[in-house]
């Protein structure tokens, strides 16, 4: 088993691996990332341990947590989350065939190590570091560590842009995919008053479509509630987690969070949530959790579950009730997640995420750089093709 560890590295950092984030100090986690240019609620060391604690993200589900840190003295000047995993799920950054071709070879892919966030594909930081030189430090000390491991990869995914500046200057290659985000603006870049603002700026058949989407709905006898933070009470929590574990049973599979982790949620940091549940005859039959930053002005589509099926449900649910939240608190962008390009018809447009990687084999980590330079070359072909396809309004003023 691969454990923590202490040892000095460059500059005089004593670099750190730890196995809890209680051995750093959630309190001086915290306030590193404060100082990263937009800061992330799911970077959070409540949220970090929440994963870890409620059984979600650890050993014996593929996620083995090794905290990464380097110190001057008593000083944290750089920090990741630093995972050894097993396999490849619930990372929405797709490396199956990589693992597939070593295999093949021979070779054994995993454990290989990975700097992400547990299940949440939400661009942010992911190397936190006092300043571009203590987060340059922090890509090689990845590097070294995981040579020392003997790990065969190197994977940090959905990075901030200066995450993806500091793994490119280190050497590591760059990968690029699509997510889908609405703004909250027009096309003269006044935030919209009102959902019927925001419709206004679609072109006439995606207004219609919509339009006819959320009539659907409400002709069904679905109407909607919604909670924040606090008064997001026990029960709705309760029905929200039945909502989201039978969703993931219906699609084959197991759910990645634990219930414990949702108990860590409402106790630790209910600040950042924001639940919509939808109800007919006086009884919930869906929800959906959005993550909020108030401070930021951002929402984030996260989870959604039904346990009654009614046609166009999940849109209302997912996109135009939190749309419609969004404009009437000023809210400045809704992230849609991963992969998604229906998020299209709903206006959420397509922006380029980027991960960096970093392969021990010479041979495999030439092979990986040839596939990504042709990937790269799709993928902006791909977003060239969805913003041709912008459903906003061309004779917009």
């Amino acid at each position: 088993m691969v454990g923590g560890g202490v040892r000095v590295a460059e500059n005089d950092y004593v670099t750190r691996v730890s196995e809890h984030l209680a051995d750093i100090g959630m309190s001086r986690w915290d306030a590193l990332l404060a100082n990263q240019p937009e800061p992330s609620p799911f970077l959070k060391a409540a949220y970090l341990e929440a994963l870890q604690a409620s059984g979600s993200a650890v050993t014996d589900t593929g996620w083995t947590p090794r905290y990464l840190s380097l110190w001057q003295g008593d000083d944290l000047v750089a920090a990741c989350p630093l995972y050894l995993k097993q396999h490849s799920y619930g990372e929405y950054v797709f490396d199956w065939s990589w693992a597939q071709a070593h295999e093949q070879h021979g070779i054994r892919y995993y454990p290989k190590g990975l700097v992400a966030v547990p299940f949440t594909p939400v661009p942010g930081p992911r190397l936190m570091g006092r300043d571009a030189a203590s987060r340059a430090a922090l890509v090689r000390a990845l590097v070294d560590q995981v040579r020392e491991w003997r790990l065969s990869s190197l994977h940090l995914l959905f990075l901030a842009p200066q995450d993806i500046e500091a793994c490119e200057q280190a050497g590591l290659m760059l990968r690029h995919t699509v997510q889908f985000h609405w703004h909250n603006a027009d096309a003269s870049g006044t935030a919209f008053t009102d959902f019927d603002g925001f419709l206004a700026s679609l072109q006439q058949e995606k207004r219609k479509k919509i339009r006819q989407e959320r009539r659907k709905v409400a002709e069904a006898g679905v109407s909607f509630r919604h909670a924040e933070g606090p008064g997001i009470t026990a029960a709705d929590w309760d029905f929200f987690h039945r909502c989201y574990q039978q969703t993931y049973y219906e699609h084959g599979n197991a759910p990645y969070l634990q219930p414990g982790f949702f108990d860590r949620m409402q106790r630790d940091m209910a600040d950042h949530w924001l639940l919509f549940i939808a109800e007919r005859e006086g009884r919930p039959i869906a929800s959906s959790l959005i993550g909020i930053d108030r401070s930021r002005g951002v929402a984030y589509g996260r989870y959604w579950g039904a346990l009654e099926r009614v046609d166009c449900l999940h849109f209302e649910a997912c996109y135009y009730q939190p749309l419609t939240w969004c404009i009437a608190q000023g809210f400045r962008r809704f992230e849609g997640g991963a992969q998604g390009e229906h998020k299209m018809a709903r206006a959420l447009l397509p922006v380029r995420t980027t991960s960096a990687h970093w392969l021990a084999h010479p041979a495999f980590a030439d092979a990986v750089d040839r596939f990504l330079d042709r990937e790269g070359q799709g993928i902006d072909q791909y977003l060239e093709h969805l913003q041709a396809r912008s459903p906003l309004r061309r004779d917009a003023p």
